[in-house]
Formats: structure tokens, C-alpha cells, sequence
């Protein structure tokens, strides 16, 4: 009695490998990496989309924003205008309601930027790209 460990059957890899040509295994690295890319090129679009459909809202919210803050600016600048042309010319007041909300729209207007520049772009596009050997890449000659 032997104590030898049985040999597992061969995969179906091991199988197709011994009896594949050359040609039928370039054919089948081919088609694979033809399918790799068009899953990287439907991947780009979805995150495009992502990206834009994010775009799009903080756009619209920002617009939202900014004409509400219109209306408000209206009717609070007419209130402190002759509020403080009870006190003081009137002229005066108005320049003080203006410059008021001047430096409120300039905050307003930084914290809408910045959340515009969040936006992404293509993450999971760019990280898997950057997996692909750089001998499949075009463009690129190894030396």
C-alpha cells in the first residue's frame, strides 16, 4: 500500500491548453481582451453619466438658490434701506445694504464652487485602467 496522493483531474484549462493551437489561444486572449475593453468603455459612460447627473443637480439647486436669494435680497434690502433712512440719508442706507450683500453673495457663490469641484469624474475607470498591463496599453512601446 502506497501512501502516493491521488492526482486531481486535469482542469478544463490543463485540457483546453493540450489540445488548443496557438492559434484558437491567441483567438480566445483576443476576444477576451476585446470583451475587457468594451466593459471599461460601458463602465466610463455610467460614471459619466453619474458625474453628470451630480453636475446637473448642484447646477439646478445652485440656480434654485440663487433666485430665491434674489427675492429675499429684494424685499430684505428695500426693509434695511428704510430702516436705516430712518437714521441717516437715504442714499447712505442704500450703500450699506448694497455692500451687505455683496459680501453675502460672494460666500454663496464660493460655497457653490466649491462643491462643483467635488464632482469626481471617471474613479473606477481611471483605477481599473491603471490596472492593465502596460504592454496592452496603446500608444505605449516597451524598450
Amino acid at each position: 500500500m502506497s501512501n502516493q496522493i491521488p492526482e486531481p483531474p486535469p482542469s478544463a484549462a490543463h485540457v483546453k491548453a493540450d489540445n488548443a493551437s496557438l492559434g484558437d489561444l491567441l483567438g480566445d486572449v483576443t476576444r477576451d481582451l476585446s470583451t475587457l475593453m468594451r466593459q471599461e468603455v460601458d463602465l466610463a459612460k455610467a460614471e459619466l453619466k453619474q458625474s453628470a447627473s451630480k453636475a446637473g443637480k448642484g447646477s439646478g439647486m445652485l440656480a434654485g438658490a440663487g433666485v430665491g436669494g434674489h427675492f429675499v435680497l429684494v424685499f430684505l434690502s428695500l426693509a434695511l434701506m428704510f430702516g436705516l433712512g430712518a437714521i441717516m440719508p437715504l442714499g447712505w442706507a442704500a450703500l450699506i445694504t448694497a455692500v451687505v450683500w455683496a459680501i453675502i453673495a460672494a460666500v454663496l457663490a464660493s460655497m457653490g464652487r466649491k462643491e462643483l469641484k467635488q464632482i469626481k469624474g471617471l474613479p473606477q475607470t481611471g483605477e481599473t485602467l491603471s490596472e492593465i498591463p502596460p504592454t496592452l496599453k496603446p500608444g505605449e512601446v516597451n524598450r
